[in-house]
């Protein structure tokens, strides 16, 4: 495989877990009055087990990322 090819996936792949992670916060987390942010006042119960499996999957993905990019372009982080 090549590396575009690779970069490419490995970004779709991330871009698949922030909608996941975006929508299980949509399915659970009422929107103000404007209908574009998220209501927190409400304090909602969350499966705090369930957020942090869809937030390590979008962070796995970051990381993974991240590191390609910073040995090919030969960055120090």
């Amino acid at each position: 495989m090549e590396e575009k090819e690779y970069i490419e996936r490995e970004l779709e792949k991330l871009i698949t877990c922030r909608e996941y992670f975006l929508a299980y916060l949509d399915a659970n987390i009422p929107k103000d009055s404007s209908g574009a942010m998220f209501d927190f006042s409400s304090h909602p119960l969350l499966d705090a087990k369930e957020v942090y499996e869809y937030f390590y999957k979008l962070d796995y993905q970051a990381r993974k990322i991240r590191g390609f990019i910073v040995e090919k372009m030969e960055l120090n982080p």
